[in-house]
């Protein structure tokens, strides 16, 4: 078995493990102990899975354009298998964001969406994940379908800073970032649960990219034994 599926299946308790005990700090921290925000009130607890879902959407993508890098150079089945995988989760994130932030959206701005430069921005990051998708379901060659999708996961990537730097670049409805050069925006109450979830929620993204790389080695492993089998039966 490939090395780096060994090390991820000896780390994938440990990963799920941190996971859970970071998640449930970071829940109880954010919906018990923190108070409700000065200006928003209790909507601002919306706040604690927004931002972690936004901050690993951003991830996700990156993991997914270095994975399409490593991929191109070494042609690792295994990497393609990781940046598969990283896609998939990837949707799930960035869709997490879209949701959340409409959620929240709602009672803070009386909207549930505007075409605002950061909305917008990550709608074309999800669409570009889910074509990166549609592209590996509808090719027949293997190693045309792991090329293009890394050739596509590349050129999208133009669009993750504008995603990120959209708030400083255009002042629309979206506020600017929260920390950044011009320090702190963000009290420590809110700060320290929003910093627990966000890496409860990097763990999660590690633990998921782990399991669904290890089964889409394994599903690819099972078809080229099953493919050798029939032709060996063909003789």
């Amino acid at each position: 078995m490939n090395k780096l599926i060994q090390w991820m299946r000896r780390l994938e308790g440990w990963f799920g493990l941190a996971t859970a005990i970071f998640l449930a700090v970071g829940l109880y921290m954010s919906l018990i102990s923190s108070p409700p925000d000065y200006y928003q009130g209790e909507i601002v607890r919306i706040m604690y899975v927004h931002v972690p879902f936004a901050q690993t959407s951003l991830l996700s993508y990156l993991v997914l354009f270095i994975g399409s890098i490593w991929y191109l150079w070494k042609k690792d089945s295994v990497i393609d298998n990781l940046s598969h995988a990283t896609a998939g989760i990837g949707v799930f994130f960035t869709a997490g964001e879209l949701v959340t932030g409409s959620i929240w959206g709602k009672p803070a701005w009386n909207t549930w969406w505007s075409w605002d430069a950061r909305m917008t921005s990550a709608l074309v990051l999800l669409l570009i994940l889910v074509a990166y998708l549609m592209l590996r379901v509808f090719m027949d060659d293997r190693d045309k379908e792991a090329r293009y999708a890394a050739i596509l996961a590349i050129v999208g990537f133009i669009d993750l800073p504008i995603v990120y730097f959209s708030v400083e670049w255009w002042r629309t409805l979206h506020q600017p970032l929260s920390v950044s050069q011009r320090g702190l925006a963000i009290s420590q109450e809110i700060l320290i649960p929003l910093i627990v979830m966000t890496i409860g929620f990097y763990l999660l993204f590690t633990y998921m990219v782990m399991v669904r790389t290890r089964m889409l080695y394994l599903g690819h492993l099972l078809e080229a034994k099953k493919g050798r089998f029939l032709s060996q039966a063909h003789l």
